[in-house]
């Protein structure tokens, strides 16, 4: 599987500056890209129709990113293909103060599919180690000076910890949980917010508090790479995708997508001779209609 090559799972260190933000040598080929996407989007309903009729596992899929990375592009392009009546999109923004007044998983835990559904993050619990961290927000928190006179090294440390173990926990309790960082370059997220200036259509995507974000653009991928690196495990791996052509993006999360269901090998529950009996009186039944 090509989006193998992005993949981490606590075995190797993931480090952004070597890591492509295009396409690279595949750049000239999206048509051939597309096709294939839409090959994997055809496998992907047929899959999460067995999921969801088998019933044994659920599946969160988040994605995180900077800002004009794609995000929601890629929910509407590639998640497209799935069921909606198996899906639920959340999107994780500012916590409000019902929410400010449980753990920053609390929110998370009401969001977790039943088995057999699949939860989509646009944004997720790390926000609670990235923007959190980045904006030192945690300091403004109601909470016990126990916790907060802790350093703020000791602080996150735990939280990158307890976020080891929700997935953990999640994965030994039948869920899965596939994580995505779009990849995104400093021009390409420049000539993105520019088009949201510039074309109509587009304009309602732009907000003032985007540039003043970007100014940190590279501390933050700093600290993406280190949230990544703490986060990583061989069950709940990361894939860092090059996002600056949103078409290859689009086939990498449609190929992850397709092993992560296929790795639960969900098959139809099997009919037992009492149900195959009621069929076929049934059936019987049916015909005597006629």
């Amino acid at each position: 599987m090509k989006a193998d090559a992005y993949r981490f799972d606590g075995k190797t260190s993931c480090d952004l500056s070597r890591l492509p933000t295009d396409a690279g040598t595949e750049k000239g080929k999206k048509a051939e890209y597309a096709e294939k996407t839409a090959a994997n989007l055809k496998k992907m309903e047929s899959l999460q129709e067995a999921f969801y009729a088998d019933g044994r596992e659920g599946m969160v899929i988040l994605l995180q990113a900077l800002d004009a990375a794609g995000k929601d592009g890629t929910i509407k392009h590639v998640m497209g293909g799935l069921n909606p009546e198996g899906v639920t999109v959340y999107n994780f923004k500012q916590p409000t103060k019902t929410e400010l007044e449980h753990d920053y998983l609390w929110r998370v835990g009401r969001c977790l599919p039943p088995r057999g559904g699949i939860s989509i993050f646009n944004r997720s619990y790390y926000e609670d180690v990235l923007v959190v961290q980045m904006h030192q927000l945690h300091k403004g928190y109601r909470m016990a000076d126990r916790v907060l006179q802790e350093s703020d090294r000791e602080f996150f440390e735990k939280r990158y910890h307890q976020i080891c173990h929700f997935e953990e926990y999640l994965y030994e309790n039948s869920f899965r949980v596939v994580k995505i960082f779009l990849h995104l370059s400093k021009g390409e997220q420049k000539e993105r917010f520019l088009a949201r200036i510039d074309t109509p259509d587009k304009n309602w995507k732009f907000s003032a508090a985007d540039i003043t974000e970007r100014a940190r653009f590279d501390e933050y991928n700093q600290l993406y790479q280190k949230v990544i690196n703490a986060t990583a495990s061989e069950h709940a791996p990361w894939y860092v995708l090059p996002a600056d052509q949103k078409w290859y993006t689009r086939y990498l999360v449609s190929e992850i997508v397709v092993e992560a269901l296929q790795k639960c090998a969900p098959s139809y529950p099997k009919v037992t001779d009492q149900v195959r009996a009621e069929m076929q009186r049934a059936r019987v039944q049916l015909m005597a209609e006629d």
